[in-house]
């Protein structure tokens, strides 16, 4: 018997004594809690989401789609970035700016190559102010979940306010359960039982969110 065919088994005997006429699960727990908490403007959630960000050590930039591509080189060359990896999918005109060497994601990239690549730049599919949560969905501008894991330095780009939503719960509307879903709430970190938080355990060591807007506007690091 293989150990597929064990677990099946296993699996059939717990739900054994299961009647068919049971209460189906998304019937069962009840969806009526609060879906954000307070009552705020778009402004706000953003400021929300900008503030709770810097809260867990995220840096935070905020300007136009004019001066995207003028903030993401600056951003490559002060972190000294000599490479960075590109999903395949992400805006060409993201990185005009940048000097450092742009390399493709390709599945056939391993871990090792990945971890000498300095950057890398992606999108994202949607954010929660309230946690100072990002998430990504492996869509063609935020590629594979390990270019986001293995690399040092993360830059997210985040479009206010169509990505932005007040809370997980209004994220996870927005969300397709069956994509391959990675939730960022700043740089990776983790701490011992003593509290000693070290960083880039799980993944970069710095993340840098980039609030993007139709509008002109001066930067501001959060």
């Amino acid at each position: 018997m293989s150990s597929r065919e064990r677990i099946l088994g296993r699996v059939q005997r717990a739900v054994a004594d299961v009647r068919e006429d049971d209460t189906p699960y998304e019937q069962a727990v009840r969806r009526d809690y609060l879906r954000e908490h307070g009552d705020r403007s778009v402004e706000q959630t953003v400021d929300l989401l900008a503030e709770n960000l810097a809260d867990y050590r995220a840096i935070v930039h905020r300007c136009a789609e004019a001066e995207l591509a003028a903030v993401i080189g600056r951003l490559l060359t002060e972190r000294g970035a000599g490479s960075v990896v590109v999903p395949p999918g992400l805006e060409p005109s993201w990185l005009t700016d940048a000097d450092a060497e742009q390399i493709t994601d390709r599945a056939e990239s391993t871990p090792h190559e990945l971890d000498r690549v300095d950057s890398v730049v992606t999108a994202c599919a949607v954010a929660a102010a309230e946690t100072g949560t990002i998430v990504l969905d492996g869509s063609p501008d935020q590629g594979r979940r390990r270019i986001t894991l293995i690399p040092d330095h993360h830059i997210c780009v985040v479009r206010v306010p169509d990505q932005v939503v007040s809370s997980v719960p209004q994220a996870l509307q927005r969300l397709d359960p069956t994509r391959p879903l990675t939730w960022i709430s700043g740089p990776s970190a983790t701490s011992d039982i003593e509290l000693d938080r070290v960083e880039g355990v799980h993944g970069p060591r710095t993340l840098e969110v980039v609030l993007v807007s139709d509008q002109p506007s001066a930067e501001v690091n959060s």
